[in-house]
């Protein structure tokens, strides 16, 4: 294993993408964080992109009521 992370700069970033989708759907934060079961501020938090660690079961839970795949929400890109 050859790969260190010498800065965070270095192995590049996860990007969020749930406003998007929300938007192309017309529903507005309060919906998605009702439909899922959880408060708006987790679902605000993926809006804004400000997700330190993401919980498998909320991604289900969105991938599920927006009826797309977990690339469709998420995507890592390298810097």
């Amino acid at each position: 294993m050859e790969r260190k992370i010498l800065s965070v700069r270095d192995y590049g970033h996860i990007t969020l993408h749930l406003r998007e989708r929300m938007e192309e759907r017309g529903l507005k934060r309060n919906q998605v964080a009702s439909a899922i079961g959880t408060r708006f501020e987790v679902v605000d938090k993926w809006c804004q992109g400000d997700v330190s660690r993401i919980d498998a079961d909320i991604l289900a839970r969105l991938c599920y009521v927006l009826e797309c795949d977990v690339d469709d929400l998420i995507t890592y890109e390298k810097d």
